[in-house]
């Protein structure tokens, strides 16, 4: 059965533990129990995640680290093609320079051949507007186009195949 590569960034990691927002935390849970076996995705993550989690305050660095080691994952390191790109989406009005890290995050699943973006950030990635202009820019460059969704699409699917 071939995997569908997904991307998970930042916040993802971040609403499994998130009390006030229960039903995005039971979203994400529900997703990171697919994740665990492993079966219809595989997900990757970049070392400006890391970073990110790595900001953290204690003690939910330490929960999203350890939610980390629960799940089998891949790790795209940064390269020139991905920093080129990402200066592309600034280029193309994707976002500004001020969310450079969203638009790291962005290159970094399509130059590593994700299907799709998983998270919970409405504002600067789950929006046509963003998605929109992600996907001219990877056409105009010559990158596949990218799928940028909240996880309960993706609990959803795969679900329906079980």
């Amino acid at each position: 059965m071939h995997r569908m590569r997904i991307y998970l960034d930042t916040s993802v990691i971040n609403y499994l533990d998130a009390p006030a927002h229960s039903d995005k935390m039971s979203d994400t849970q529900d997703l990171w129990e697919i994740l665990k076996r492993g079966e219809f995705f595989e997900a990757v993550i970049s070392g400006v995640t890391e970073q990110e989690v790595d900001a953290c305050p204690e003690p939910k660095r330490s929960f999203m680290f350890q939610k980390l080691t629960e799940i089998p994952f891949a790790i795209i390191e940064v390269t020139h093609e991905i920093t080129d790109l990402a200066e592309e989406y600034i280029k193309q009005g994707v976002l500004s320079r001020t969310h450079y890290n969203d638009l790291l995050h962005i290159a970094h699943a399509v130059v590593g051949g994700c299907s799709c973006i998983v998270s919970w950030n409405f504002r600067h990635f789950v929006n046509i507007k963003t998605i929109d202009r992600v996907n001219a820019a990877n056409l105009t460059n010559g990158y596949q186009q990218i799928k940028i969704v909240p996880p309960s699409m993706i609990r959803d699917a795969g679900e329906q195949d079980e």
